[in-house]
């Protein structure tokens, strides 16, 4: 007998089995519990604080930059003797 007959043999058997008394009436005290919690919102001062939080990262973001941007370098992969291009990193440098 391999594990499937005994899972089967296992799986019948509790198909089969007396449902416990404490699971009597649980559908019930479940949809019970859920309609008495009340719902959670959140208020308008939090989702205004949060725009304004935003708006305010945003404009210290815009106005301060870390530092100045410069060209990184004038290395093209598809301009024309490219270094980068496919052609000379498979084939080689020419």
């Amino acid at each position: 007998m391999n594990d499937m007959d005994d899972l089967d043999a296992v799986l019948t058997m509790v198909a089969h089995a007396p449902v416990p008394a404490s699971l009597d009436g649980m559908e019930a005290k479940v949809l019970a519990r859920i309609a008495a919690r009340p719902a959670a919102r959140a208020g308008m001062g939090i989702g205004a604080m949060t725009i304004a939080a935003a708006l305010i990262m945003g404009v210290f973001g815009a106005g301060f930059p870390a530092r100045e941007a410069g060209a990184v370098s004038a290395l093209s992969p598809l301009g024309p003797m490219s270094p980068l291009a496919p052609s000379v990193l498979l084939a080689g440098a020419p």
